[in-house]
């Protein structure tokens, strides 16, 4: 279609692929429907906008442990550790340390460190845990396993899902995964419907925010809430690009923002960012973006 008409709302097919693909122009016509009558209706899906979120602001008299201390776990592909740090920093993470074998070409500001992994979980400042990018498939399952057990909130990204390959109650206990799609099935090989309902399963499954990402990205919280992104731009299909999104939800969440408020920001900040960069993006470009996006919804005020 060259245009497509809708009344009241966007519906789930106007902004998932393929039918967005479809559509053309879309508009969203009002057609008089009165505010009693959505005020009446239990809304849980929506188009994923600065409108559903609020970013956290710093105090005036903070401090960088009350900004949170984010810890990500480094391993043998330490690259993918370092752009989420490099995401979490910019987005606004106090503290962002790397727990494991030292990495070559960690930039300044990023703490290193090789202490056990039974010493770091006893620090109570290290609320927010990254497990899973560059960390090897065994020791991001054994990790995984730990952190669940004292009661941290992990993001589990990469490697911590294919762990899980197949065994999706080996998550119970994180904040949120950001699975693709060959990463989701492999978690989950038994959910076969559209992408909106299998995130709600999934979600609903191991009682943390799942954020299935693709072109047309679904945030899913286990009580139903669902966000559809619409503003990634293609250019985003680059490597290490999903390591930098991790990074952002981390840095967000370490700052206090709920699961799946702080995952919502993350995938349309992420998107921002890469449509700022524009074409021939890498991964290492996105970062460096995220302030100026920060700014302009602070601006617009959305």
């Amino acid at each position: 279609a060259d245009l497509t008409v809708t009344f009241a709302g966007l519906k789930p097919g106007h902004l998932l692929f393929p039918g967005r693909a479809l559509c053309g122009e879309t508009v969203c016509a009002e057609i008089g429907m009165p505010a009693a009558a959505f005020a009446r209706v239990e809304t849980k899906t929506w188009r994923n906008t600065p409108a559903l979120w609020r970013l956290p602001t710093p105090a005036a008299t903070g401090h960088k442990y009350e900004r949170g201390h984010l810890t990500i776990l480094a391993g043998p592909m330490s690259g993918a550790a370092i752009l989420a740090a490099a995401a979490a920093r910019r987005i606004g993470a106090g503290l962002v340390t790397l727990a494991g074998p030292d990495p070559a070409g960690v930039p300044p500001g990023i703490i290193v460190s090789r202490a056990a992994l039974d010493e770091l979980v006893t620090d109570p400042r290290r609320r927010v845990w990254l497990c899973g990018p560059g960390l090897g498939v065994e020791a991001a399952g054994q990790t995984l396993a730990r952190l669940v057990a004292a009661g941290r909130a992990i993001v589990a990204d990469a490697d911590a899902l294919t762990s899980a390959a197949g065994e999706a109650e080996r998550l119970r206990g994180v904040a949120a995964i950001t699975p693709h799609e060959g990463e989701f099935a492999r978690v989950f090989p038994d959910l076969q419907a559209d992408r909106l309902s299998r995130a709600r399963a999934a979600a609903a499954r191991i009682g943390a925010v799942v954020v299935l990402k693709g072109p047309d990205t679904v945030i899913a919280a286990p009580d139903g809430r669902a966000a559809i992104n619409a503003n990634a731009p293609p250019f985003l299909a680059t490597a290490g690009s999903g390591d930098t999104l991790a990074g952002i939800a981390a840095g967000l969440l370490v700052q206090g923002m709920p699961a799946f408020e702080a995952c919502c920001a993350a995938v349309w900040l992420h998107g921002a960012a890469a449509t700022r960069a524009g074409g021939g993006l890498i991964a290492e470009d996105l970062a460096d973006h995220l302030p100026m996006v920060v700014e302009n919804i602070k601006k617009f005020n959305f």
